[in-house]
């Protein structure tokens, strides 16, 4: 089992609407960084857990727990002439970019990134870093558990 961080911006996305949606999942959509995408089709299982981080907001954090649930397939929105995320050079026969299905296993009290720079234990996590801008990051077990001892 591997864990990952995945920021989603609350205003795409939020760990409340997660717990709104059918079956409590949804398509990570959207990733147009090959690392990130990568990551997505090489090394995630279902039953992954995931850290659900909101970025791009006023106190970006931890929001709540989930996991993998569905294998990397192809994004839809590639395919959407005119779309945000559509790609010209990607087709049905060769997509370029892929998602995961990510189901909630709980919303948490907000961890914000200022509280976890606090930590000496998380000094190494990559959100941590500087310059680190990817969306999806692998997350040490030894952080994952530090992490839930935190939320609980």
């Amino acid at each position: 089992m591997r864990y990952w961080l995945m920021k989603s911006e609350p205003s795409d996305v939020s760990i409340d609407d997660l717990a709104g949606f059918p079956n409590q999942s949804v398509d990570w959509y959207g990733i147009r960084n090959y690392q990130a995408r990568n990551f997505m089709r090489d090394q995630m299982k279902v039953g992954d857990g995931v850290f659900f981080y909101h970025s791009n907001c006023d106190v970006p954090g931890i929001a709540g727990i989930a996991e993998v649930s569905k294998l990397a397939y192809p994004d839809r929105l590639q395919f959407i002439k005119g779309h945000k995320y559509y790609d010209e050079k990607a087709t049905p026969e060769n997509p370029r970019w892929l998602n995961v299905d990510v189901k909630l296993v709980r919303k948490t009290r907000l961890l914000s990134l200022k509280e976890l720079r606090e930590y000496p234990e998380l000094i190494n996590m990559r959100i941590l870093q500087r310059g680190n801008r990817l969306s999806i990051t692998p997350v040490d077990p030894k952080e994952w558990d530090f992490i839930n001892s935190v939320l609980k």
